[in-house]
């Protein structure tokens, strides 16, 4: 093997780790790091929500914020799942598309109920 094919095959085989079987290249390490980061922040923003939650069920006016905080636990649960699926560890093509569908309902089921609530009607 010439030098030059053998230098560019220990880069290549220093960019590609293999876990369980499963090679994964320096770009999906640090995606699934970084989507990960947004499964704990999202999960930190869920709990802080969670204070909110108490008193959107006390005033009339934040009815809106249940639909909104729903959405809030669906977006760290697809969060999860695009981490899981960017490691290879759990890989589902429903999950992906089904629940940003749901996100997207509830979105604008809490923003016509804040337009409902504005007019006045609720």
């Amino acid at each position: 093997m010439p030098k030059n094919i053998n230098f560019i095959y220990k880069q290549i085989r220093f960019l590609v780790k293999e876990v369980r079987g499963i090679t994964l290249t320096v770009y999906d390490w640090a995606y699934g790091t970084a989507a990960i980061g947004v499964v704990f922040l999202s999960i930190v923003a869920g709990i802080l929500a969670s204070s909110l939650f108490k008193q959107a069920f006390k005033n009339d006016e934040m009815k809106a914020w249940r639909f909104l905080i729903f959405t809030l636990i669906l977006f760290a649960v697809e969060e999860l799942v695009g981490a899981l699926k960017i490691f290879r560890i759990y890989v589902t093509p429903h999950l992906t598309h089904v629940i940003p569908g749901i996100i997207l309902a509830t979105m604008i089921a809490a923003l016509v109920n804040q337009i409902y609530i504005n007019k006045g009607c609720a």
